[in-house]
């Protein structure tokens, strides 16, 4: 391709409305345009880039025995009605895009498929002897983000590839994940990318185990833990450990002391002269379920300990049947506003006891009598500790479970783990602490889906039986977009040499100089022809400006048939490392060939 002729713009500022580097340089490169908010054009650049990932992404799922197919973006309400998600997901998340035909009838803009493949299945697959079977797409996918954010990385509209298995067992299935597990380190290694697979949340997804693969990146958003040895990685929702060693409290009995202006656990540890591991401190949260009941849940936890709220909103689902719900719309901790609504008196915040009287709460139709009061079990083993004493302004101490308070009949484990703890499975390991961009997750659905959709096959011995079923996905626009992440420097993208969108440029310093067109043109036509894929900058603009682009747009390679052509040589640079060589024109194609191979193998 000819810049002359390319939809080629760019911009030598940073636009406003971008926030990371990768957002910035693919808006400045002209490889994305802004159409709306979280709705970006893939201009002819970057659509190069997703074409070599989803030809990678292919590769490796073909190779798997995974079948590609195409499923509707637009998907009727009573399927997800029929999975128990339609509410999850256009109230509690919020986050799927939904409508009304002209007939009435509801339906979403698919954030994801479960429900449609489940329905293919229950409807074609019949017997044991179909199974297993795996079948996935490269899609457009929607999702109604509170806040759009870094271009491609939180969207409202963006490319996945998505896959659905089945199985007869959790035996299939299991090989079916550890495939995924090889196939989709295998893409992104093929990628260029650094990344590291991880322990996760399974989230609104559901099923039992799941895993995410996060590109290594300063700007990510999610917090990846892990150990030197290689042995746990984890993101931050998901990860365990072991918490500080309590130490030993100074109060030996029980009282009740003035503590003023103590609200926070540092202050009260100051005012007391005490550590964090003697204190509970009590957390209150309300938890939404679907058939609209709320529940205002006291959760008891060590002072030095924080709660993870993914972690207390899986607890909080799994007690949904308590309140003859199926899942938690929304789990928040209550201000002021929220508070007026069920409070039947002013809360003493900050002072919080775990035997918080029930008669705070104006009980309602709509609101639990009852606080639901759990303890972490970080707080179970506590003797003589430290917490609050339900008036403003004081705390007891020399507390005890089963004597002064009782402890929570719920013990849950949602503490957060951070960075410094020490690792379970080897004390002698600690926790280290990265970013990562999330770009693929896997999951171990099991029957949540078929069972509650009624799918179901043939086995062997003539029973019905649910499906068991897989999940796994990549996010295609968000990978391209992570690659610019983890590689850029000050002039601009450096794309790793699998997904660039051409392997070389060939940047005419002078235009006017027919020498240099003729060698371009030549070498233009044999790059191409030998599957080279190569851009010619035969614009008429300063050398500079074109070196500038060359680098801002990063393609690996740029080709400069300047002064050293009277020794029948060309300028080779490395984007990457900014490396000059000079080659003679005849070996040029041979020894870009031997550099791209080298890269990308």
């Amino acid at each position: 391709m000819r810049l002359s002729q390319m939809l080629f713009v760019t911009l030598r500022e940073d636009p406003a409305e971008a926030e990371i580097p990768s957002h910035k340089l693919l808006l400045r490169a002209g490889y994305i345009r802004r159409i709306g908010s979280g709705i970006y054009a893939y201009l002819p650049l970057m659509w190069r880039v997703l074409k070599k990932v989803s030809q990678i992404v292919r590769e490796e799922m073909d190779a798997t025995g995974a079948q590609e197919c195409l499923l509707p973006q637009l998907q009727p309400a009573d399927l997800w009605r029929e999975s128990g998600r339609w509410d999850t997901y256009t109230q509690a998340e919020g986050i799927m895009f939904a409508m009304t035909d002209r007939q009435q009838r509801e339906l979403g803009l698919g954030p994801t498929h479960e429900e449609v493949i489940t329905t293919i299945a229950k409807d074609m697959i019949r017997s044991y002897r179909q199974l297993p079977l795996h079948l996935y797409q490269i899609q457009t996918k929607f999702r109604d983000e509170i806040r759009p954010r870094f271009g491609l990385m939180r969207g409202r509209e963006f490319i996945m590839k998505d896959g659905y298995s089945f199985h007869t067992n959790e035996e299939s299935l299991k090989k079916t994940y550890q495939d995924m597990a090889q196939a989709y380190s295998n893409m992104l290694r093929r990628s260029g990318l650094q990344f590291r697979a991880v322990d996760a949340d399974s989230g609104a997804i559901g099923g039992s185990g799941s895993q995410e693969f996060m590109v290594l990146a300063e700007a990510g958003e999610d917090e990846v833990l892990y150990t030197e040895d290689g042995q746990y990685a984890a993101n931050v929702e998901k990860a365990v450990s072991m918490p500080a060693d309590v130490e030993p409290s100074p109060f030996a009995t029980f009282e009740k002391r003035e503590t003023p202006g103590t609200e926070t656990i540092d202050k009260l540890c100051k005012f007391l002269k005490c550590s964090p591991t003697q204190v509970v401190k009590n957390v209150l949260y309300q938890a939404v379920y679907d058939n609209g009941i709320t529940v205002l849940v006291l959760v008891s936890i060590r002072g030095d300990q924080d709660v993870n709220q993914v972690k207390l909103l899986n607890e909080l689902t799994k007690l949904a049947g308590n309140y003859q719900a199926k899942t938690v719309l929304f789990l928040t901790v209550p201000d002021a506003e929220a508070q007026r609504k069920w409070a039947a008196k002013s809360l003493p915040l900050g002072y919080m006891a775990p035997d918080l009287a029930d008669d705070y709460i104006a009980g309602s139709k709509e609101v639990n009598s009852k606080f639901l009061r759990l303890v972490d079990r970080t707080a179970v083993d506590l003797t003589n500790f430290v917490t609050g004493s339900n008036e403003s302004g004081y705390h007891v101490v020399g507390a005890n479970w089963d004597k002064e308070f009782p402890l929570p009949a719920t013990v849950v484990g949602v503490r957060t783990a951070k960075k410094g703890d020490r690792a379970v499975h080897n004390p002698e390991q600690t926790l280290q602490s990265a970013r990562g961009i999330e770009v693929g997750h896997i999951f171990q659905l099991g029957t949540k889906y078929s069972q509650a959709m009624g799918a179901t096959y043939t086995s062997e011995q003539g029973e019905e039986m649910p499906f068991v079923m897989g999940c796994y996905g990549v996010g295609v626009s968000r990978l391209a977009q992570s690659a610019v992440e983890q590689s850029y420097d000050k002039d601009g993208i450096i794309w790793p040499v699998a997904i660039a969108p051409y392997h070389a440029i060939i940047s005419i310093p002078n235009i006017s100089d027919s020498q240099q067109v003729e060698v371009a043109e030549k070498l233009y036509a044999e790059l191409n022809q030998s599957g080279i894929e190569t851009l010619l900058d035969d614009r008429d603009e300063r050398a500079g400006v074109k070196f500038k682009d060359a680098d801002l747009i990063g393609i690996p390679y740029r080709i400069v048939p300047g002064r050293s052509l009277k020794s029948g040589k060309v300028e080779v640079v490395e984007r990457a490392t900014h490396k000059s060589q000079e080659i003679l024109i005849e070996e040029v194609n041979s020894t870009l060939k031997q550099w791209i191979e080298a890269a990308i193998n």
